[in-house]
């Protein structure tokens, strides 16, 4: 299913705006988006704490045992980003004294603070009563919270959760991160909220978490599928929002998923590809597994230069950010301090680059790809140091090309249109050429 929406047609064109295709699902998703950026704003009035984090290896299902609001950085930077308002903030925060080489997200949030608190949807951003750190592979992350603790002056929270280095979780790694959770996180939740944790109630998030979770997880395989029916990276950017951010463990979450899972699968039983927002990409010509974050303040046109050529990201490691749950990670309502340990210390950022080369190396074969494309971040060390080992590792064992295009978070600065399509067309060439020498090699 599909709905069109009517963009609103800048006033310095004449010209009508075509109609953005999105799936219901997609509608869904921004409505919930939307709802907790007003739930942010009225909190306070509401009596409810605030508690801002992070997504990779984020608490929800604790931080809503104490009834506290939650507001995540990124997502309010890179919704920024997707209403074509960081530009302006960056370029603030910039004046303010940061370098152009910190992360764009920081500088976007920092922008936002000083132009006055007002959230992506113009609703008011409030002060954090409690800064909630999960560190999970960003050092960045770190140095981010010190800067907003220096503006709000609020209590500050960390977890430290160990890097896997070795490629494995030890115990003793899960025990530490336990440890920090019991004796340190939840008193402050509990200090800051003024609610006492109910282990039960974390139970309940948990058992939802888990259901939604499985049908993520049959959404995003269902692009093993020929065609596929979904882009597991532009397409999934809308399909993890709700996980990832303020509604994991609620059952609207659940709901949701169960919806998407639902209109997934009539799209496979009707062999339809994924709906872009020029509309239902008619044949698919080219499968591809992308690593890095997309760029989102040319988002959409982003988009479009692969559906125009029929390419289509049938996996991403982007889709993974906040939780790599195709490998059979769930939240464990049984053992919940425990699973949220786990969850921590298994999320994408924090693998180690071999840990990074099976999984890319891992969807090539099972989704049939026809080669890797990397969109290495500008700003994001955390995504982008190693990423050309990682390409000429993966073209080493699968034997499919890879190609390497550059851009940015949410700066606007650094998309160049004609620089990535040029390189995007060339790699499609490139994979066409492979064929051709491959098919010729059977005869």
């Amino acid at each position: 299913m599909s709905t069109p929406i009517q963009m609103t047609p800048p006033q310095t064109s004449k010209k009508p705006v075509p109609v953005a295709q999105k799936e219901d699902a997609m509608l869904l998703q921004k409505e919930m988006i939307n709802r907790n950026y007003l739930d942010l704003a009225t909190a306070h009035k509401n009596g409810k704490k605030v508690a801002a984090t992070f997504v990779p290896g984020n608490l929800n299902e604790l931080v809503m045992c104490f009834d506290m609001a939650r507001s995540l950085p990124e997502t309010n930077a890179l919704q920024n980003g997707m209403r074509k308002k960081s530009g302006k903030m960056i370029m603030d925060a910039e004046r303010d004294g940061h370098s152009e080489d910190v992360c764009t997200y920081v500088k976007a949030d920092l922008g936002m603070m000083l132009g006055g608190e007002v959230g992506p949807t113009g609703d008011p951003m409030p002060r954090p009563d409690l800064l909630l750190l999960s560190y999970t592979g960003c050092f960045t992350f770190m140095k981010w919270f010190e800067l907003i603790r220096q503006k709000y002056n609020c209590e500050t929270t960390m977890l430290h959760v160990p890097y896997q280095g070795d490629g494995k979780i030890s115990q003793n790694m899960r025990d530490y991160v336990v440890k920090q959770i019991k004796e340190n996180v939840i008193p402050s939740l509990e200090r800051v909220s003024g609610v006492k944790f109910d282990i039960d109630r974390l139970r309940q998030y948990m058992k939802e978490s888990a259901k939604a979770e499985t049908d993520l997880v049959q959404v995003l395989q269902s692009a093993k599928k020929r065609p596929s029916p979904i882009d597991g990276y532009f397409g999934a950017v809308y399909y993890i929002g709700p996980i990832f951010t303020a509604f994991r463990g609620t059952t609207e979450a659940t709901d949701f998923y169960r919806v998407l899972r639902q209109e997934i699968e009539q799209r496979v039983r009707e062999g339809k590809g994924p709906i872009t927002p020029e509309g239902e990409i008619a044949e698919e010509k080219y499968r591809l597994v992308v690593e890095g974050p997309p760029n989102w303040t040319s988002f959409r046109e982003f988009w479009k230069m692969f559906s125009d050529e029929g390419a289509v990201v049938v996996a991403s490691t982007y889709a993974k950010v906040g939780g790599v749950y195709d490998f059979g990670f769930r939240h464990d309502p049984d053992h919940p301090i425990e699973s949220l340990a786990e969850y921590c210390l298994g999320c994408y950022t924090n693998l180690n680059l071999p840990q990074r080369i099976d999984m890319i190396c891992k969807y090539i074969d099972e989704y049939q790809a026809d080669g890797l494309l990397i969109n290495s971040i500008k700003s994001c060390n955390s995504f982008s140091a190693g990423q050309l080992l990682i390409l000429r590792e993966v073209e080493k064992r699968t034997g499919k090309p890879a190609a390497f295009i550059e851009s940015d978070l949410v700066d606007p600065r650094y998309f160049s249109a004609a620089n990535i399509k040029n390189r995007l067309e060339s790699y499609f060439q490139m994979i066409k050429q492979k064929r051709t020498a491959a098919a010729g090699a059977v005869h």
